[in-house]
């Protein structure tokens, strides 16, 4: 194991967190402050559920965390934390968004760790990725109030640059992190956008 995966694989043990993934959602945090306390947060791609913990931790108990994932999750929330509600869906159903729009008012942030099962081919594993994160920031479009903040990993390719160019209409700030924790040798990238400009009609401000 290297010594960055050892690293981080302890450290999240140590701080009772199911996976290393993490630390990508932290540093990102810390150096923009896009989580803010009590706010309603939508978590694309939960499992096992350490971006939801990190995210309930940070937004306090008077926060909201909706984690969503095709594998069921479920995992004890500690008491300071916001609320999590763990949902198994699929993130193309659109009795997701009916089910979303239901019982909540929409999101500040939409963050999202999705990624496809790999194939080995470069070409196809960056296709598979980008329509996972095209569907997330479809979905931030529905979900986010004015002024929200999206944060979706997705896999570099040929096609990653127009995918930067649809966000930065959506978006005051857009910008791509390669978090530390993530391994030198991954092709995987996280694209930050703050300041949601919605295009159509609005979620009203909570």
């Amino acid at each position: 194991m290297r010594k960055e995966q050892d690293y981080y694989f302890h450290k999240a043990k140590k701080e009772n967190y199911p996976a290393r993934s993490v630390y990508k959602l932290e540093e990102a945090q810390k150096k923009h402050k896009f989580l803010k306390q009590k706010q309603r947060v939508l978590d694309l791609g939960c499992h096992p559920g350490s971006w939801s913990l990190y995210a309930a931790k940070t937004i306090g108990s008077a926060g909201l965390v909706v984690g969503v994932d095709i594998q069921y999750t479920d995992i004890p929330t500690p008491k300071d934390h916001a609320e999590i509600h763990w949902l198994c869906q699929d993130v193309y159903s659109d009795e997701l968004i009916i089910e979303l729009r239901k019982q909540w008012p929409g999101f500040h942030v939409l963050i999202s760790d999705m990624a496809p099962a790999t194939t080995g081919n470069r070409f196809a594993d960056h296709q598979h990725s980008l329509r996972l994160v095209r569907r997330a920031l479809e979905l931030a479009g529905l979900l986010l109030h004015e002024n929200g903040s999206f944060y979706c990993k997705v896999f570099q390719g040929e096609d990653f640059p127009a995918f930067v160019q649809e966000c930065k209409p959506l978006f005051a700030d857009v910008r791509v992190m390669k978090p530390q924790s993530s391994r030198t040798e991954s092709r995987e990238v996280f694209v930050l956008g703050t300041g949601f400009k919605r295009l159509s009609k609005k979620i009203p401000a909570a």
